[in-house]
C-alpha cells in the first residue's frame, strides 16, 4: 500500500494473501496507514483489505479504531492458519477468537471459506467444535476445513499417544455432530483408530469432499475400507494398512496414496468412475512390483498419473502395451518422479505406447539422499526388465517432454532421440540439470555424488541439440530447451 492524498492505495505489484503468519508485526496495508486513515475508508474496502491477511491479524487490525471492531464479524473468508511453531503459543486464541467471531457475526452474511487450524485438545476442540456447530445450523457457510494437529511431534510420537490421539478426536466428532456434519475438508495426523473408528467418522462427516490420512492408521496390518458419497480427494501418507480399499466413492476424483508399508495388494481400487488423478509415490526395497494393467483395471478413467520411487527401486512391472491399453486409454498427463539415476529409462516407453492419448510426460531422475533408503548400495536397486519397443511405433499426441537430471550420455541421449521419433507431433523438449535439495546438502556433506555431464556451455547445448536431432526429421521441428 503508498499513501496517496490521506487515501490507502494498492502498490501496483501483486502480493500474495497472507493466511496467517507471526503475530508480532501488522500487516503491511496497516504499516502504511494510521488507524484513522484505514477507518475512513468504505467498508466493502476494509473488508477486501482484511480478507487478505490472517483472521487473527484481521481482528488486531480492527482494535486500532472502534470504527472497525465490527468488521471482523462481516468477513466472508475465517481463515486460521498458523505456523506449528505460533500454534503452540496461540493455540487458546484460536478457539477464542472462532467463539466470538461466529458467535456474534449476522447470520445473513454467507462464510464463503472457513479454514481452522488447531491442536487437538479436548477443551479447546470442544470450543471450536460447538461454535462452527452452531454456526453450521444458524449461518450460510459454504465450505469448511479442520487441519488437526497432535501434540506430538510426528516422528517422535509413540504407538500409544497415536491411540490417545485417536480417542481424543472420536470423542471430539461425537461432542460436536453438528460440526462435522457440515465439514468439506477434513486433515489429520498421529492417529491410530479402532478398527470401525473410520467408518464411524466418514458417517458423521455427510458432505466431507477433501480427507487427509498422515501417519494414521486402524492397527499394523489393518484394512482400511472407504466409503463415501461426497468424498472427492482422498490423501494417504505413512500408515500402517496392508491395503487401502476404496469401494463405493461416486464423486472421488483425486486420490494420493503415499509410502505403504505392505507389498501386497497395498491398493484396492473398487467403483470410482469419475477418478482422473492417481498419484503414488513408495521406496520398495522388497522385489515385488505392481502391474498397473491390475491397479487400474476398473479406473479407465484416470487422465493424471503420477508415480514416485523415491530414488530406489522401479516398484511396477513393465507390461504389454496391448494389455495395458484398455486401462490407460484417457491418460494425458504422465509424471514419473525421482527415479534411480542408475537405472535406464527406456523402460518408460511401454507406458507411451499404451497411453495413446498422453500429451504430457515428466520425468525426474535423481538420487534424493535427504530420504533414509537412499544411503543403501546401489547394488539393491536392479534395472527394470522389459522388452524393447516396437521401433515403428508412432505417437500422435505428445506435444511436451521434459527431463530433470538430464546427462548428455547414451541412456539420456538415446531416450529423448527415441521419444522424438516417436512422438510426430512433438512441439517441446526441456531438458534440466539434476535438481538440488539443500537439506541434502546439509545434511550429507560429505556424500559422494554423481558427477554430472549436463551442458553447461551455450555451445555444448548447440552440439547436443544437433545431435539429437540429426537422426531424425521430425525431432528438428520441435524445441528443444536447456535450462539456464
Amino acid at each position: 500500500m503508498e499513501l496517496n492524498r490521506g487515501r490507502c492505495v494498492r502498490r501496483d505489484s501483486k502480493r500474495e494473501a497472507s493466511t496467517g503468519g507471526s503475530l508480532s508485526e501488522l500487516p503491511d496495508e496497516v504499516q502504511a496507514c494510521n488507524g484513522d486513515r484505514l477507518s475512513e475508508l468504505p467498508a466493502d474496502l476494509l473488508l477486501n483489505i482484511l480478507e487478505r491477511v490472517g483472521t487473527l491479524d484481521a481482528v488486531k487490525t480492527c482494535i486500532l479504531s472502534r470504527k472497525m471492531q465490527k468488521l471482523p464479524t462481516m468477513l466472508s473468508q475465517i481463515v486460521i492458519d498458523l505456523s506449528s511453531h505460533d500454534l503452540v503459543q496461540m493455540n487458546g486464541v484460536v478457539a477464542d477468537v472462532t467463539d466470538k467471531i461466529l458467535r456474534t457475526r449476522s447470520p445473513q452474511i454467507t462464510i464463503h471459506k472457513l479454514k481452522l487450524k488447531f491442536f487437538l485438545s479436548p477443551s479447546r476442540c470442544l470450543s471450536i467444535g460447538k461454535s462452527v456447530g452452531a454456526a453450521m445450523v444458524t449461518q450460510k457457510l459454504d465450505a469448511a476445513e479442520f487441519e488437526i494437529l497432535s501434540p506430538r511431534d510426528l516422528h517422535l510420537c509413540t504407538d500409544a499417544y497415536r491411540v490417545l490421539f485417536a480417542k481424543q478426536f472420536n470423542n471430539f466428532v461425537r461432542d460436536c455432530p453438528d460440526a462435522f456434519a457440515g465439514l468439506t475438508r477434513l486433515h489429520l495426523r498421529n492417529m491410530r483408530f479402532g478398527k470401525s473408528d473410520i467408518p464411524i467418522i466418514l458417517s458423521y462427516c455427510k458432505v466431507l469432499e477433501s480427507l487427509s490420512f498422515l501417519m494414521c492408521d486402524a492397527g499394523i496390518r489393518s484394512v482400511l475400507h472407504v466409503e463415501h458419497a461426497r468424498l472427492v480427494e482422498l490423501v494417504i501418507s505413512y500408515g500402517k494398512f496392508k491395503t487401502v480399499e476404496l469401494n463405493r466413492l461416486p464423486k472421488l476424483k483425486r486420490m494420493t496414496y503415499n509410502n505403504w508399508p505392505y507389498d501386497e495388494n497395498p491398493l484396492v481400487l473398487g467403483v470410482l468412475p469419475q477418478l482422473s488423478n492417481l498419484s503414488l509415490g513408495d521406496a520398495c526395497i522388497s522385489q515385488k512390483t505392481l502391474k498397473l494393467s491390475q491397479l487400474l483395471a476398473t479406473v479407465p478413467s484416470v487422465s493424471d498419473l503420477s508415480l514416485e520411487f523415491r530414488s530406489e527401486k522401479i516398484w511396477i512391472q513393465p507390461e504389454c502395451p496391448k494389455a495395458l491399453a484398455p486401462v490407460l486409454a484417457k491418460l494425458r498427463f504422465i509424471n514419473l518422479d525421482n527415479l534411480p539415476e542408475e537405472c535406464d529409462i527406456s523402460w518408460t516407453m511401454f507406458l507411451l505406447e499404451a497411453a495413446p492419448s498422453v500429451e504430457d510426460l515428466s520425468i525426474t531422475v535423481w538420487d534424493h539422499k535427504c530420504r533414509q533408503e537412499s544411503q543403501n548400495s546401489y547394488s539393491m536397486k536392479t534395472d527394470v526388465k522389459w522388452e524393447p519397443s516396437n521401433p515403428n511405433f508412432k505417437h500422435k499426441n505428445l506435444a511436451t517432454l521434459t527431463i530433470y537430471g538430464f546427462e548428455s550420455d547414451d541412456n539420456f541421449m538415446g531416450y529423448v532421440r527415441r521419444v522424438m521419433q516417436a512422438a510426430v507431433n512433438i512441439k517441446k523438449v526441456s531438458l534440466h540439470d539434476r535438481k538440488v535439495c539443500t537439506l541434502c546438502t546439509d545434511k550429507f556433506p560429505h556424500a559422494d555424488a554423481r558427477p554430472s555431464s549436463y551442458p553447461q556451455t551455450s555451445v555444448q547445448k548447440d552440439s547436443l541439440r544437433k545431435k539429437i536431432t540429426e537422426a531424425s526429421s521430425e525431432a528438428s521441428r520441435a524445441v528443444i530447451q536447456f535450462s539456464s
